[in-house]
């Protein structure tokens, strides 16, 4: 039948089997939106109050999800309201899909009003994109944007299509997404996409070098990250690989969720904020076997020192990262999934209670309370109270603190901005979190200073009801900045201190939002009981010491043996 492309982008996306889109319209994408409204039964849109937190929201959807998220934005600066929220979902992996319109093809490359080269700008940001001029392709280039942005490593799509296209017609024919491979022009498109559409195959020699190394070896560690959490079907095996073994298992911030945060073989976090066990342990280890992870500077903080005396194995799904950062001795590529499985099929028995109680020996003493509101209760009242709540966060203090004291259970427990570092993230994110997950609870933790980069999104919080709950941890600073200030900077509190407005209640109040403001312990379980109950978004601003730190702490640069805060 013949359609309009405007027809054909809704129709390929229900292919898809997208029920809901993230966007704000304006004048290229009118199309697009005019044909949405005959399908307003069919896909649910959000109107955001700004496209970075449309972006966010896709995103966030998608990592608590494991669909791929789906985002609407027009030309010129709507499109490049995106690049950060692209840029977020791309170094952490997570599938969106961008839709952009660009101006008529006629008025391309002459400046029009409102036009800009989105596919250009956003080409080292995304997994692939594309300027699509012509409406008989349509169809066939958002299906395949769909199979790369969920495929292999999982990542960003940009489709920028002209306008003129939306509004020509083409035969269109539905294709359920189960038979795409035997389509002949999308067949062809795949097979020239391949590097992205299919696991690379797993060198069953790898696999034995590697099983021959943990039989050889007595203080092994296990590093896991993001990639565990992205292979689907992952974390079960990976769950019985660290149990089979018996083997301390240190996590990234991504990696949060792949073993419950308070298994008896988890060592906490690594890196710049890690635990002392993990830390301590890369340092001792004769073997480190790391799973999805990149080993990025907040990991690896003087890459040619970290585990140094080991053998250091790493297991990617993305050659690319290999060696990028550290050196090692031996790897596999493959999906994490099936070089778990393929590895727990021939695991060898190992005793490692002398190296377990050696690591954990380590451990952080539990924190004491003084009376003041500590971080460390405001979490561990959220898990008193809901242990499944998804958390996601912003980026700051909040977000270690969060990482830290939240025992995250499963896959896309944590949503978080990890390899970016997006402040603004957190509200979009737990905005289609919780719109992804309704029967969740989601709470989204938030420094003062990253509020105040999203709290538009108050106005998309009330007006579609999304009952999030939202903790603000306000220590009138930009905290984590502050904290190197401290350590690193003599106290030179330069452009740090958020002594202004607003007044985070009546900011509230003005949408309609229920509020709170604590400044203890039960003060905020109290508050928070109240928000879990009333099925409504609601907000608590909780009142922290300025000076509290996030520890341990290691400077950049230095190994990560080196705790600066202990």
């Amino acid at each position: 039948m013949k359609l309009t492309g405007a027809q054909i982008i809704i129709e390929t996306l229900l292919e898809q089997k997208v029920d809901t889109i993230f966007g704000y319209p304006g004048g290229t994408i009118l199309n697009v939106y005019d044909a949405l409204y005959d399908y307003s039964n069919r896909i649910h849109h959000i109107l955001t109050a700004h496209e970075q937190g449309a972006a966010h929201a896709a995103d966030g959807y998608a990592r608590s999800t494991g669909k791929v998220g789906v985002c609407f934005a027009t030309s010129g600066p709507g499109a490049t309201n995106l690049v950060t929220g692209i840029a977020t979902a791309y170094m952490d992996s997570s599938p969106v899909v961008f839709i952009t319109c660009n101006v008529s093809e006629n008025l391309v490359g002459k400046d029009s009003f409102q036009e800009v080269d989105i596919t250009g700008i956003s080409m080292p940001i995304t997994k692939c994109n594309y300027l699509v001029k012509d409406v008989n392709q349509l169809a066939d280039v958002i299906r395949e944007g769909f199979a790369i942005a969920r495929s292999g490593r999982p990542g960003p799509v940009l489709i920028d299509i002209v306008k003129n296209v939306t509004a020509e017609y083409a035969e269109y024919e539905y294709l359920p997404m189960e038979v795409h491979g035997a389509h002949g022009r999308l067949a062809a498109m795949q097979r020239r996409a391949a590097h992205d559409l299919n696991a690379p195959q797993i060198n069953l020699d790898d696999i034995q070098t590697l099983l021959d190394l943990i039989r050889q070896s007595e203080r092994p560690l296990v590093l896991v990250g993001g990639g565990v959490i992205r292979s689907k079907g992952a974390v079960p095996a990976f769950r019985k690989f660290v149990e089979t073994l018996g083997v301390p298992t240190a996590t990234t911030v991504m990696g949060g969720g792949a073993l419950p945060g308070n298994h008896p073989l988890i060592t906490g976090m690594i890196g710049m904020h890690g635990s002392r066990a993990s830390n301590l342990a890369t340092g001792e280890c004769d073997l480190l076997i790391a799973i999805g992870c990149r080993f990025s500077d907040r990991v690896a903080t003087q890459p040619s020192s970290f585990a140094k005396q080991a053998t250091i194995v790493h297991i990617d799904i993305d050659r690319s990262e290999i060696d990028k950062n550290v050196q090692t001795d031996h790897h596999i590529i493959g999906d994490a999934c099936r070089v778990l499985e393929l590895l727990n099929q021939s695991l060898p028995a190992k005793d490692l209670a002398a190296w377990r109680e050696h690591v954990f020996s380590r451990k952080e003493p539990p924190l004491l309370s003084d009376g003041e509101l500590q971080p460390h209760e405001i979490l561990e009242t959220i898990q008193n109270i809901d242990g499944q709540a998804i958390i996601a966060t912003d980026v700051g203090q909040h977000q270690m603190w969060s990482a830290q004291y939240y025992h995250f259970s499963y896959p896309g427990q944590l949503i978080t901005s990890g390899g970016f570092g997006t402040m603004g993230f957190g509200m979009g994110a737990a905005m289609g979190a919780k719109l992804g997950n309704p029967d969740k609870r989601v709470v989204l933790c938030v420094g003062d200073g990253g509020f105040r980069m999203n709290c538009n999104e108050l106005a998309t919080v009330q007006h579609y009801n999304i009952p999030i709950i939202m903790v603000v941890f306000n220590n009138g600073t930009l905290g984590m900045v502050r904290q190197w200030q401290t350590l690193l900077y003599h106290k030179r509190y330069s452009q740090t201190t958020l002594d202004r407005g607003p007044d985070f209640q009546k900011l509230a109040a003005a949408y309609g939002i229920a509020s709170a403001r604590v400044a203890s312990q039960a003060e905020f379980e109290a508050a928070f009981r109240k928000a879990a109950d009333c099925g409504e978004p609601y907000l608590i601003e909780c009142m922290i010491e300025t000076d509290k730190t996030v520890h341990p702490m290691v400077s950049a640069g230095s190994p990560v043996t080196d705790l600066l805060l202990d």
